[in-house]
């Protein structure tokens, strides 16, 4: 009985494989981004850690240096920001919009891949200073995930070079 189980699951990922399924945000690579030089503002960012993880994982051999690499991927803007929306009566904030925002561009060997492109996602979240913690943990998830939402986007975006 366990074997049928196994050949089931191995003929159902075969028929995935077969009609060309691939998981979200998986498209490979193009040529030109084989070995890139990835130059950030901030490598401790978010933003920054995330996107040299997906670039290693999609096969991408990030170069020490401009020297040998095929293109150059350059991040010159990446800032988180935490605007107050509203305020109570007694003059403590109850609503926050946080901002990330990165720019980046990408230069091949010869000529420019990628024009300067700038990615913008906000977020309104409620605050209670009575949830101080909690909500400060929450600003933090938002954080994170707006950070994987933008790394996708630049993904995407360097897949359809050419």
């Amino acid at each position: 009985m366990a074997t049928l189980k196994i050949w089931l699951a191995i003929a159902g990922a075969l028929a995935l494989c077969a009609c060309g399924f691939r998981l979200a945000g998986s498209d490979p690579l193009p040529g030109v981004m084989a070995r890139p030089y990835l130059s950030l503002k901030d490598p401790y960012t978010d933003f920054s850690r995330e996107f040299e993880h997906r670039l290693k994982s999609s096969g991408a051999t990030l170069q020490p240096n401009r020297d040998g690499a095929t293109a150059t991927i350059e991040v010159t803007k990446d800032v988180f920001q935490q605007v107050t929306l509203a305020v109570s009566a007694t003059n403590i904030p109850t609503e926050y919009e946080i901002t990330y925002t990165i720019t980046f561009a990408v230069q091949g060997p010869d000529k420019q891949l990628l024009a300067p492109q700038t990615v913008s996602l906000s977020k309104d979240f409620s605050y209670d200073v009575n949830l101080q913690l909690a909500k400060e943990h929450e600003a933090d998830i938002l954080r994170q995930q707006m950070a994987r939402d933008l790394v996708s986007i630049a993904m995407h975006r360097l897949t359809s070079l050419k």
